[in-house]
């Protein structure tokens, strides 16, 4: 049972051992680890923050391409929306036009054959005449 418990000497010189390793350790290692950890913690931390700002980037581009594509469809709704109003407008004037130019044709043409019958029946002779064949025309019909 003596080799189980430890002898005071036993005990110095581990004790002595323990307090040359420590300070061996706290002399050159230490200070490289708690480097390295500082260094691992910041590169972490970095890592994080890219991390989240990546994230906000991205949700970002999403919020700008869903209001770009709601902007793009409300212009495409719009300009279809003026295009139609243009077209019935353009529909509408043309209706006026050809309105127009039939009410003009139409006195142009009562103007002219008033013109030409003033000119044909200028004498009592010609306009008895004209009366007459009328008349015969329509018994005969």
């Amino acid at each position: 049972m003596q080799l189980v418990t430890p002898d005071i000497g036993l005990l110095f010189w581990m004790f002595l051992s323990f307090l040359t390793v420590f300070f061996i350790l706290k002399a050159f290692a230490w200070k490289p680890i708690l480097k390295s950890l500082k260094e691992r913690e910041t590169s972490i931390e970095k890592s994080l923050l890219l991390a989240k700002r990546d994230i906000l980037l991205k949700e970002a581009r999403e919020v700008k391409n869903k209001i770009i594509y709601e902007a793009q469809k409300i212009a495409h709704e719009e300009a279809d929306r003026i295009i139609n109003q243009a077209m019935l407008e353009i529909e509408n004037e043309k209706k006026s036009a050809i309105l127009d130019m039939k009410k003009q044709i139409s006195i142009f043409s009562i103007e002219i054959a008033e013109k030409i019958l003033k000119e044909k029946l200028k004498t009592e002779k010609k306009q008895i005449g004209l009366i007459n064949s009328l008349l015969k025309d329509i018994n005969l019909n």
